[in-house]
């Protein structure tokens, strides 16, 4: 009689890939978590542990360095929804990751400004989901225009990012120690997020995107110090 040995053959594991759908609920879903002030940080506060007092500031302080720190957070608002924006058509998945990463660190400094405001007594900008949207869809038209264009978006928004910062940590009241070290921390991640752009082959902008930026920004950062 013949013995005929048979081996079992294993079939590769079936990964269902994400549909539009799929992707369409996933972004719904963080920007909710966003919105809601539910994101939380991986990395500790930099300032360390909550003060409610902010001893050695009076009002009119309080009230400008809350109007700085809602700037702040609503450039967080936004950088999640930019990230996330141009990680979703990109086609390499490097550099998706690279954004993805970017986005990670960028929670922190959102959930950092957040408690910042709360201690100040104080709301983020009443305007978010208008932020939040028109984010999201600058950040799918640069991931449209490829890699290159797509990562030289993230280099001039950091840098733009970087001298935002720069000014608020001139403007900040020397002793809100708080504030500065968190401003601190955000303008050193936002170099960082800067040079991993350059170093992965960002394209310089045009003059004129680069322009229309800056005022756009602008815009931004008048209408969230006060609303």
């Amino acid at each position: 009689m013949t013995h005929i040995t048979t081996t079992a053959v294993t079939k590769p594991a079936f990964r269902r890939q994400p549909s539009g759908l799929d992707t369409l609920f996933i972004e719904v879903n963080k920007a909710l978590e966003v919105l809601s002030g539910a994101s939380q940080a991986t990395r500790p506060n930099p300032a360390g542990e909550p003060d409610i007092t902010d001893a050695g500031l009076n009002e009119s302080e309080k009230k400008h360095v809350a109007g700085l720190m809602r700037v702040n957070h609503v450039g967080e608002v936004c950088a999640q929804a930019l990230y996330r924006g141009q990680s979703i058509m990109c086609k390499d998945p490097q550099i998706r990751q690279v954004l993805l990463h970017a986005a990670e660190e960028e929670v922190d400094h959102l959930s950092w400004c957040h408690g910042r405001l709360g201690e100040l007594k104080s709301h983020t900008s009443l305007l978010n989901p208008l932020w939040y949207a028109g984010s999201f869809t600058l950040g799918v038209m640069a991931s449209v225009a490829g890699v290159p264009k797509n990562l030289g978006f993230m280099a001039e928004t950091e840098r733009q990012v970087e001298q935002h910062l720069e000014s608020h940590l001139a403007s900040l009241p020397e002793q809100d120690e708080r504030s500065r070290k968190i401003v601190t921390q955000m303008r050193d991640d936002e170099i960082g997020h800067r040079t991993t752009a350059e170093v992965n082959g960002a394209e310089e902008l045009p003059v004129p995107v680069k322009q229309a930026m800056r005022f756009m920004s602008k815009i931004m950062t008048t209408l969230a110090y006060r609303l």
